[in-house]
């Protein structure tokens, strides 16, 4: 059926002159960059502390990774690992692995070997692709490994090559991180290759047959039960979002968009780096985020459209020396992960003359499904359906759809939702639900949605911790933490933090012979041990945990007391 202005009442907000809906493109991520390569050759594709690439050199250099990949042995549907920090090298390494018909595996590069040996044996890569100063993590990883399921081969690269021509405009602070010349670690196991040498053979890949149904990602989010689950995206649901922003947020081609949000997760993924692309828009790359580094690159580079997190924003507003920059270029600026405060959405608007645009997704829709419209943005609210995107409210007890302002699971379906979670049939089963006769993505979010079709949101259906828009499980969290020798018993809760919004807090019991243990020594063990926004920032000591008849952990009676004392503090 044709949606029309009166089936939907959001469609009174729609952004002016957009149709209600679009056709998704039939090609694959590769064609978008190809597209531009041949349009546009010598146009700034990615600029990177000073250093650029033009739309040929960008797929030159993926095509002739993409001919080394292949004599490694890679093939359609393999899978390869990509571990890095934002930079050039993660968009050839993505782009090489897709014209090869890979599936890529983004891996947090704060992620430690316990956690990359995990993502390695559980996606079954055995080709991975890493910047130099982490890779070392894939020698401990690979240790960990039963033979089976250890990698294979290993592609590393180093920025100090990309930045040799211009170190003195690499921040002084970043210098010794990026410039350093790291070895390269080995790999039991397994080989280890230097990137810059098999680009310098220009061996370019033989043709493969990729279809826009075809798998292109495997997009880890944590688990709430434990270990992290892969979201499947297909070539087709990552267009599906990719496409929105030259629509939703005016990006057009020749615009520059700051990409500071890290590639490895699908907002900096899908919402910078290939919307980008797909609008033949300038990439701006910053390596991770520095507030005056990106207020000097907004203003040297342009930028027009800059997607974030609502801390990033805060941060740049609190620089004191903001004003000497010029912003103006900005036309868009907006994000998700967390609620925008309103004071700080009304100094955009005062002092910039900017709308934040909030906006909401998850990894499993390929980041936004929800957007507020340019035209009629509210503060503090996730928006309405996307372009291509259905979404109700659903009452969890009855399993029908919530009245209008009725409190309700959030649940989506449109062409961005992914086809499953990778090997794992049972989440996927229980991602999914019918209703009115289609099947539909159950968020495990609680909102509303009002009259005019905004949607808000309440609180989590399950157990997690946001920490600046990073997602935080606590029950993966516990199983790591149980493997430090002092720890007998741990439940993982939220803290309110006037900054992150959230920060993680270990409330811990103790091994009797440990009783010398100090929360310094379980901070500094779980910062060696695990991605560093997993890191508690605060460690409690009981006696005993609270526990039901079951002998499970009561956390939510846990939660509510640190609730508690949160709004205490708070009044």
């Amino acid at each position: 059926m044709v949606q029309t202005i009166n089936s939907k009442p959001h469609f009174k907000f729609w952004p002016p002159g957009l149709p209600y809906e679009l056709e998704i493109e039939d090609k694959t991520l590769w064609d978008s960059l190809h597209n531009m390569a041949v349009s546009d050759p010598d146009e700034t594709a990615m600029e990177f502390i000073g250093v650029t690439y033009t739309w040929k050199e960008f797929e030159d250099e993926c095509l002739q990774l993409a001919g080394a990949l292949q004599e490694l042995g890679v093939k359609p549907g393999d899978r390869v690992a990509l571990f890095a920090q934002n930079c050039p090298q993660f968009a050839i390494g993505l782009h090489a692995a897709i014209r090869c018909g890979a599936v890529v595996v983004p891996i947090n590069p704060m992620n430690k070997a316990v956690e990359v040996a995990f993502c390695v044996s559980h996606s079954g890569a055995k080709v991975a692709l890493a910047s130099a100063d982490i890779a070392g993590e894939f020698k401990r990883a690979n240790e960990q490994l039963n033979d089976e399921d250890k990698l294979e081969h290993l592609v590393v690269f180093k920025t100090s090559k990309t930045l040799t021509e211009n170190p003195e405009a690499v921040p002084e602070d970043w210098r010794k991180w990026l410039c350093s010349d790291y070895e390269y670690p080995s790999l039991p196991g397994g080989k280890v290759y230097d990137w810059q040498d098999l680009v310098a053979k220009k061996q370019l890949p033989t043709d493969v047959n990729m279809k826009t149904n075809d798998l292109a990602l495997l997009m880890f989010t944590s688990g709430t039960t434990g270990q992290p689950k892969a979201c499947m995206h297909t070539h087709r649901s990552i267009i599906a979002n990719a496409s929105v922003p030259k629509h939703w947020h005016d990006l057009r081609k020749n615009d520059a968009v700051l990409v500071a949000t890290p590639m490895f997760h699908i907002t900096g993924l899908v919402g910078g780096l290939l919307g980008a692309i797909d609008a033949g828009a300038k990439s701006v790359i910053l390596p991770r985020w520095q507030r005056r580094v990106a207020a000097e690159a907004i203003e040297k580079e342009g930028v027009t459209h800059w997607t974030n997190i609502p801390t990033m924003v805060i941060d740049l507003l609190a620089e004191p020396d903001l004003s000497k920059f010029d912003l103006c270029s900005l036309r868009y600026i907006g994000g998700g992960g967390a609620s925008m405060p309103e004071a700080i959405a009304s100094r955009l608007k005062s002092e910039f003359d900017l709308d934040y645009i909030e906006a909401y997704g998850l990894t499993e829709t390929a980041a936004p499904s929800h957007a507020n419209p340019r035209n009629a943005p509210r503060f503090q609210c996730l928006g309405i359906p996307n372009l291509n995107v259905d979404s109700c409210i659903l009452d969890t007890e009855t399993m029908t759809e919530a009245p209008v302002g009725e409190l309700g699971e959030i649940i989506i379906r449109g062409p961005q939702v992914f086809s499953g979670y990778w090997n794992n049939e049972e989440a996927t089963k229980e991602a999914f639900v019918e209703l009115n006769g289609h099947t539909w993505f159950r968020s495990g979010d609680l909102g509303r949605c009002d009259e005019d079709g905004y949607f808000y949101i309440a609180d989590r259906l399950k157990r997690m911790v946001n920490a600046s828009g990073f997602k935080v499980w606590p029950a993966e969290l516990e199983g790591h933490l149980f493997k430090h020798p002092a720890i007998q018993d741990v439940c993982v809760i939220a803290k309110k933090d006037d900054y992150r919004g959230q920060s993680v807090k270990a409330i811990v019991v103790l091994k009797p012979d440990h009783q010398e243990t100090t929360d310094k020594d379980i901070m500094l063990w779980a910062r060696e041990n695990m991605a560093v926004y997993k890191v508690p920032r605060e460690v409690e000591f009981v006696e005993a945990l609270p526990k039901g008849a079951s002998g499970k952990v009561l956390w939510k009676v846990l939660q509510d007391k640190q609730d508690a004392e949160d709004n205490k503090t708070a009044s």
